[in-house]
């Protein structure tokens, strides 16, 4: 009686020990799997990390705020580059609210409408580029800008271009 006993004890505790060790092996399947993918995934996210850190190196090109030498020229003239952003954006804006038409976009609105500048992107130290439309016809604008000694900001249009639909 003794030894069926230890006889059952000894089938229960191997039958355990074959349940642990197929268990173990497809939960170390599955993990390998997972991080097989995981890797696949992390490469393939490193590369498009790789392809927008490119994308934007190229769009900063053409900003005032990675210009260095920009930054240098308002340095020289004692500006502040992080007041003087938002401070030339917000004189170009202030022109939307203008009576009648615009008074640096050379084309009318159309069906009693009026042109805006949507977004404005400084350049460098003299030029910006902005684009406006009337909800209806769009375009862009290259304005070249002076701050004279007093503060005071002229814009000049040195190009423009409306597209067409």
């Amino acid at each position: 009686m003794k030894n069926k006993i230890f006889m059952y004890l000894f089938i229960f505790t191997l039958l355990i020990v074959v349940f642990q060790y197929v268990n173990s092996k497809n939960i170390l399947d599955d993990s390998a799997k997972r991080m097989e993918t995981l890797k696949t995934q992390n490469t393939a996210l490193k590369a498009q990390v790789e392809a927008q850190n490119l994308e934007l190196s190229d769009l900063s090109l053409f900003d005032l705020r990675h210009n260095q030498m920009a930054k240098d020229y308002f340095y020289n003239k004692s500006l502040d580059i992080d007041a003087l952003i938002p401070f030339l954006q917000n004189e170009l804006y202030k022109l939307n609210e203008v009576d009648g038409e615009h008074p640096l976009i050379p084309y009318a609105a159309s069906e009693g409408k009026k042109m805006q500048f949507n977004t404005i992107k400084m350049l460098n130290h003299r030029w910006i580029i902005a684009d406006f439309t009337d909800g209806h016809f769009e375009g862009e604008l290259l304005i070249k800008y002076f701050i004279s000694s007093d503060q005071k900001v002229d814009f000049e249009v040195l190009d423009y271009l409306l597209y067409t639909r």
